[in-house]
């Protein structure tokens, strides 16, 4: 249970990683992402298709946080 909470925090936090990392459009309120993989702890790779077919995902950022803001 918690390896699931825990590559759910992977991917989110590689979203985000996603969204900062250049120049990009944004995303607009009830736009699919893109897909990705990222790899989890132990090697295994983790596509955000195969999280969002095993039901919700929340994505939660607090960019503001690093900004100096």
């Amino acid at each position: 249970m918690q390896g699931r909470h825990l590559i759910r925090r992977m991917v989110a936090a590689g979203v985000v990683s996603l969204f900062l990392a250049g120049p990009a459009s944004a995303l607009q309120v009830g736009q699919k992402a893109p897909d990705f993989t990222l790899t989890a702890p132990g090697g295994k790779a983790v596509k955000l298709t195969d999280l969002v077919a095993k039901g919700p995902l929340v994505i939660y950022t607090f960019i503001q946080v690093s900004s100096g803001v």
